[in-house]
């Protein structure tokens, strides 16, 4: 039985069941983050949120989904309709395959491959097609102006995310994401974590703007302006495929959660190394973690206006950029002066 798994047939069905194990959780994680959301903002709002359907509104999302599946998907007639129905299908694609690299254990990834780092980037990169198929496709005005907000603001935050993401590689090393993770793990005095985000501070609050900007929500969340262009790229959409632009949305989410607590946080590292925080395992303390930068995802939502286009752009160029290519500069000078070498090597 075990020689079947070494033979091609077997590895196929051995990475297709890893991918269903973490893209099951994934989609209810996804699911249930949209009702997070709610009940948070109403909470910031001094309302109740969702409460009806289901025990404290847990059915909700449920609710939701079958609601969208009812709908009838309606197509412009001007639109291109192959592309039109093309777009969500790739942006929620693209969300589910960067997860391939992400390590949830010491180990546990799906594809642990030497250039995770560089596939993240590139998966997260192609994720402005979608937007911009979008906004084409639909043969609007409307749409066509959110996708080329989307287009210049996505390119102007992955430039000051690239430079974080060097700063991180050139202290550890290496562009695997678990020997990333695994370079966290040992304790300063025997008790403070030795955590990326402690050293490398202002390139992990850089970074996590820089998400906010690359996943288009608030305060960056011009692509979607309502006052302005009613609903952005995806004006037009409606019924499943407006769903799959939700769920892609909220799945990049995750995603960027789960990189900024494998790059600075320790990923499935626990804070403390002695009981208890030793007997949770590594995949829950990777999930609590994901979990607060996710409230932090809603809790800027439900504080900060949403930026002018100029302000956005001029964050992105002559604030993050400068600063993201001074601290990489910074950080390589202080390690090649005291003579330390990145924890990989």
């Amino acid at each position: 039985m075990l020689e079947f798994f070494h033979t091609p047939l077997g590895h196929v069905i051995v990475v297709f069941a890893q991918a269903l194990a973490l893209l099951v959780p994934l989609l209810i994680g996804v699911a249930y983050l949209t009702l997070a959301e709610r009940k948070v903002l109403a909470a910031i709002q001094l309302r109740r949120g969702p409460n009806v359907v289901g025990p404290f509104g847990l059915l909700q999302p449920f609710a939701d989904a079958l609601k969208m599946l009812m709908k009838e998907t309606i197509i412009p007639s001007g639109a291109n309709r192959g592309l039109f129905l093309l777009a969500p299908m790739l942006t929620f694609g693209l969300a589910m395959i960067a997860w391939a690299v992400i390590p949830v254990n010491d180990g546990w990834a799906i594809a642990d491959i030497n250039v995770g780092v560089l596939y993240l980037f590139a998966i997260s990169s192609l994720g402005v097609y979608g937007v911009i198929i979008a906004g084409w496709a639909s043969n609007s005005k409307y749409p066509f102006m959110g996708a080329m907000r989307s287009a210049a603001q996505m390119v102007s935050y992955e430039v000051s995310m690239g430079f974080v993401i060097v700063t991180v590689l050139v202290c550890v090393g290496s562009l695997n994401l678990t020997d990333i993770v695994q370079s966290q793990n040992h304790y300063w005095f025997g008790f403070i974590p030795a955590w990326h985000f402690i050293p490398l501070f202002p390139m992990f609050i850089i970074f996590f703007i820089s998400a906010l900007a690359e996943t288009n929500r608030s305060p960056f969340d011009l692509p979607e302006g309502e006052s302005e262009i009613v609903a952005g790229f995806f004006v037009e959409y409606s019924s499943m495929s407006f769903a799959l632009f939700f769920l892609g949305e909220y799945a990049n989410m995750i995603l960027m959660s789960a990189m900024t607590a494998s790059l600075f946080l320790g990923g499935w590292l626990p804070p403390f190394p002695f009981a208890p925080f030793t007997w949770l395992p590594g995949p829950l303390w990777l999930i609590v973690k994901i979990c607060f930068l996710l409230f932090v995802f809603i809790w800027v939502r439900g504080t900060f206006p949403r930026y002018r286009y100029d302000q956005l752009m001029r964050l992105g160029w002559k604030v993050f950029l400068p600063f993201s290519l001074f601290w990489l500069v910074l950080t390589a000078g202080v390690m090649m002066a005291f003579g330390w070498l990145p924890h990989g090597v």
